[in-house]
C-alpha cells in the first residue's frame, strides 16, 4: 500500500527533549504517517541559531536540507572515558538547500542553523540498527570536551 505524507504537515509534531538541542526546535515525525520499515524519518527545523548537542547514533543517519543554511560539524574522541572525554574537531561543512549528507553510526557531530535570522530544516533519516535506533546525546564546550551524556 502506497501511504503519503508531507514535511509541513503538523499532524505529528514529535515531542523534542529541550536538552539535546541549544535553542528553538521543532520536528514532525513523518515515520508515522508513512510507517517505513527500517528507518524513522523526522522533519526538523531550526531556528534563530539553534543547534543540535554533540550526539552520536548506533544506526546510519542521512540528512536532507529542506531550507536555509546550516553545519554540519564531526569530531573525534582523544582519551577520557565513556562520559567524559576531550573532543577535537575534525570537519565543519556548510550546508544550503538540496543538500544531502550521510553520517555514519558511531560519528560524534552537531548540526543546525548557522544564521540567527533564518530557519534552517532537514529531513534526518535514521537507519535503524538492530532493533532500535539509538542516540547518544552530550554536554560539551563544542571546542574541547565532551562532559556527560544527557539522560
Amino acid at each position: 500500500m502506497i501511504k503519503k505524507s508531507s514535511i509541513h504537515s503538523r499532524a505529528n509534531p514529535r515531542k523534542v527533549n529541550p536538552a539535546w538541542f541549544t535553542g528553538k526546535v521543532s520536528m514532525t515525525d513523518i515515520s508515522a504517517s508513512i510507517k517505513p520499515k527500517g528507518h524513522n524519518i523526522y522533519h526538523v527545523r531550526f531556528e534563530n541559531g539553534a543547534r543540535t548537542k554533540i550526539h552520536s547514533h548506533n544506526g546510519d543517519q542521512i540528512l536532507y536540507v529542506t531550507s536555509g543554511m546550516g553545519s554540519l560539524e564531526t569530531f573525534s574522541k582523544n582519551g577520557g572515558s565513556q562520559e567524559r572525554f576531550a573532543i577535537k574537531k575534525k570537519q565543519k561543512i556548510p550546508l544550503s538547500a538540496g543538500d544531502i549528507v550521510f553520517i555514519p553510526r558511531g560519528m560524534l557531530h552537531t548540526h543546525g542553523s548557522i544564521s540567527k535570522r533564518q530557519i534552517f530544516s532537514h529531513i534526518a533519516f535514521n537507519i535503524l540498527a538492530a532493533r532500535e535506533y539509538k542516540t547518544t546525546w552530550y554536554e560539551s564546550d563544542f571546542k574541547k570536551n565532551v562532559l556527560n551524556p544527557i539522560k
